[in-house]
């Protein structure tokens, strides 16, 4: 893992993340970055969660989850998508009515570029159908069969 990687969008949800990266030319190393990142920011945070046996044997945290989801982008319509899932995943959850308002997401850098306004989303007719799980259970379970 010589060569940086890019974050082209990310949010930081209570307990998930989603984001999307620029690897390298040639590198598809997700668990070893994964590893870092979830390592970096373990070590930055006070150990106050409970930890399971398993958990402790294993010298793990109880902050994330064992596993990830990757995807491989397959054009610039999936490429889209995934960042517009990533940056209304808050008001999905319910945690802010507007994109805009959530903190912790690269939408902000989106809008400071001028690649979206503030008020992205935030119209009473904007279609959130896009933004629904139901678009993303096929990619993860038959990626080559989804059309989006």
């Amino acid at each position: 893992m010589a060569h940086p990687f890019v974050i082209d969008a990310i949010v930081i949800m209570p307990d998930h993340l989603h984001t999307v990266w620029t690897l390298p030319e040639g590198d598809s190393d997700y668990p070893t970055r994964w590893g870092l990142i979830k390592g970096g920011f373990s070590r930055a945070l006070p150990a106050t969660e409970r930890l399971s046996k398993s958990r402790k044997q294993k010298g793990e945290r109880g902050i994330w989850q064992r596993r990830f989801w990757e995807h491989v982008i397959r054009d610039e319509n999936d490429y889209q998508r995934h960042v517009d899932y990533i940056h209304y995943n808050p008001v999905k959850h319910g945690f802010v009515k507007r994109p805009v308002d959530w903190r912790y997401s690269s939408i902000h850098r989106y809008i400071r570029q001028g690649i979206l306004t503030s008020d992205w989303a935030c119209a009473d007719d904007f279609n959130t159908q896009i933004f629904g799980e139901m678009i993303w259970v096929g990619v993860r379970h038959e990626p080559q069969q989804n059309k989006l």
